[in-house]
């Protein structure tokens, strides 16, 4: 378990800011204590410093996972968020989406969002904005990326894509034996 490097920091961060904007540094800078991301096999850990101080009794190849996993580098070193991460992602985000309950299924399939299933969406929403998606009870249900504005969301026909899935809680049962 190593701290990531300045391009791994860059790369991982440019990819949250798309969620939460300025709000990462309210993840890093927390009221209960210091918490830091730190990279295992690939993977991006977000931990306190007091666990991390405690971690460092394992050997690298005895230790599994330590913390919230963040996401992951690919081969390619872009960084890919995982599901772990929505309940630190939720709270601070920019732009949300609610869906109709009829597709709240339908996402946690894995399916992208349909203009028909769009509940609400939060104003002024860019194209290919991240965005984290909610039932209409505000249950965070998983995040992905805005297909169209807002302005575009309200002229579109009802079978048109408006939120392109990333990632959602039902992953945890699809790919459960893959997440750590």
């Amino acid at each position: 378990m190593r701290p990531l490097t300045e391009e791994e920091t860059k790369t991982m961060f440019e990819k949250l800011s798309k969620y939460i904007g300025e709000n990462i540094k309210l993840l890093v800078d927390r009221p209960d204590g210091v918490y830091c991301f730190r990279l295992h096999h690939d993977r991006v850990y977000y931990m306190s410093e007091k666990i991390l101080k405690l971690a460092t009794n394992f050997s690298r190849d005895k230790l599994m996972s330590v913390g919230t996993c963040f996401g992951k580098f690919t081969k390619t070193k872009k960084f890919r968020l995982h599901i772990t991460a929505l309940d630190f992602l939720a709270p601070y985000a920019k732009f949300k989406v609610w869906v109709k309950p009829g597709t709240e299924q339908s996402f946690l399939y894995g399916n992208h969002v349909l203009k028909s299933g769009l509940g609400r969406i939060t104003e002024n929403t860019m194209q290919y904005q991240g965005v984290v998606v909610y039932s209409m009870a505000d249950v965070p249900l998983g995040f992905g990326v805005a297909a169209k504005s807002t302005q575009e969301c309200r002229r579109v026909d009802p079978m048109s894509i408006v939120v392109f899935h990333q990632a959602d809680v039902g992953e945890f049962i699809r790919n459960e034996e893959t997440l750590t």
